[in-house]
């Protein structure tokens, strides 16, 4: 092998010094522990690794290699924030919430990425690491259901103004036969938020029957109510168009394709120890619950719904907002066309608020958006304490994970979101002013409506019987 001596004496020291980075260097440089997490990194290999012998570098070890060819060719400058760091710190200290990892972006990359905190404090302390994967909660709404409707429309295999009956005909008892895909996606169906957990004591099957045979809350097309249940119901039509479970789906046509490695379902205890616990319970197999989701429906429909049960790192996020950024298209990878993500993003007007088909804009529930976003921001928030946000008009996503209900479901992050959001628009779009104030239509934690759902009256015969029977972990 014919090698001139100081493009050898750079290859072998490129080779050492990324050995090294595998015992503790990493995150000096990449700002991860773990320096396979460079394939969302901001900097780039060393330069004197760019000339190095092909043959040494190929001989190097694999999770070695791994680093050198994931790294992007033409990634954005890194950039710190010191405000993001206050606010998070200041919120972990004051016990908001055990631990976040915070990651903000555009569509040509991230530019900043940092873990605080812990990811566990009981049974024993673990530290947050910016690979932790958390379970999302109800941001499975939009990057599991509303993904996959975009994708069956522009397959022609669905029409979001028809009946959900001409796609689920179990859907159409009680007075539902005219729910349109539209109105559950929007949440103007009229169906109740929830429905009571009794209707999820006797066996998945039982439950997905009582939770599609339910009655209209209100008349359809007349109030925005935020309803689990008109997810649930788009899960089922989902599979029932398709032939398969909801996760097989979505991972066939959305999380494979995208690249993102640690998102998936938990239709059985998912072993993974980088997965963030929440809270304690009873009736998982493990307590504090971890690697199940902690919503309680969805893990008694096993695992798997159209609502809550996606578990996620900040990096596969991150991915996924650069894709709806990048008009439906990753690293060469189209997931969507250009047309599925203008309408997915599209955003529309409900009874006091504004909503895409399946994202939020402006509600009761996006407080978490904070104040300095454009009008044509969206984004979603899960009751686990995890937040994301994508403004196509200032190219910026901002994502905010936690494990907020950690261990006793007491933390509150909403205002910690905001903040966090706000402070990303100010150390990259410093010129945008303060947006007009959002809507308060008045919001739980557990991102339920506030003030007098629980009163709400039902026809006699539903379930729902007391505003006890509509809580849930999810």
């Amino acid at each position: 092998m014919n090698l001139d001596i100081s493009i050898a004496r750079r290859a072998v020291s490129g080779a050492c010094f990324v050995l090294a980075m595998l015992s503790g260097g990493a995150r000096s440089l990449w700002g991860a522990d773990d320096p396979s997490h460079a394939i969302v990194s901001n900097d780039p290999p060393p330069a004197f690794l760019e000339d190095a012998a092909p043959e040494l570098v190929v001989a190097l070890p694999p999770r070695v290699q791994a680093v050198i060819e994931a790294a992007p060719p033409s990634a954005p400058p890194a950039v710190e924030i010191p405000e993001i760091e206050a606010i998070v710190t200041k919120a972990v200290r004051a016990g908001r919430t055990p631990g976040a990892v915070v990651i903000v972006g555009r569509r040509d990359g991230v530019v900043f990425r940092s873990a605080y905190g812990r990811r566990a404090i009981i049974p024993q302390r673990e530290e947050m690491t910016a690979d932790t994967i958390f379970d999302l909660a109800s941001l499975t709404k939009p990057l599991v259901v509303g993904s996959l409707i975009q994708w069956l429309v522009q397959e022609g295999r669905l029409d979001i103004h028809r009946h959900v009956v001409d796609y689920l005909p179990e859907f159409g008892v009680r007075e539902k036969y005219l729910v349109t895909v539209e109105q559950l996606l929007l949440h103007t169906s009229g169906l109740p938020p929830s429905n009571s957990l009794n209707d999820f004591k006797h066996g998945a099957e039982r439950a997905r029957e009582l939770t599609l045979g339910g009655w209209l809350y209100k008349r359809s097309g007349r109030e925005f109510i935020y309803s689990d249940i008109g997810y649930i119901a788009l899960g089922e039509m989902i599979e029932a168009i398709t032939g398969e479970r909801l996760d097989q789906t979505a991972q066939r046509v959305i999380f494979g394709p995208l690249g993102m490695r640690d998102t998936r379902y938990c239709p059985e205890l998912c072993p993974d120890p980088r997965i963030a616990p929440t809270e304690l319970n009873y009736g998982w197999v493990k307590n504090p619950i971890r690697g199940e989701p902690s919503d309680t429906r969805a893990h008694r429909l096993g695992g798997v719904a159209g609502n809550a049960g996606l578990f996620s790192s900040a990096d596969d996020l991150a991915r996924f907002a650069r894709m709806l950024l990048s008009d439906g298209e990753l690293d060469g990878v189209r997931v969507l066309s250009p047309q599925s993500v203008a309408e997915f993003m599209l955003p529309r007007a409900v009874p006091k608020a504004k909503r895409t088909l399946g994202f939020d804009v402006s509600s009761g529930f996006s407080s978490g958006r904070g104040h300095r976003l454009s009008e044509r921001a969206i984004g979603h928030s899960g009751y686990t304490g995890t937040s994301f946000w994508v403004d196509p008009a200032l190219d910026l996503f901002v994502i905010f994970l936690s494990n907020r209900n950690h261990p006793f479901s007491t933390g509150k992050v909403t205002d910690v979101q905001a903040q966090v959001t706000d402070a990303a628009v100010r150390a990259l779009h410093p010129e945008v002013s303060t947006q007009a104030s959002l809507p308060e239509l008045g919001t739980s934690e557990r991102g339920r409506p506030g003030g007098d759902a629980g009163a709400l009256q039902v026809p006699s015969g539903t379930s729902l019987s007391s505003p006890s029977a509509l809580s849930s972990g999810g």
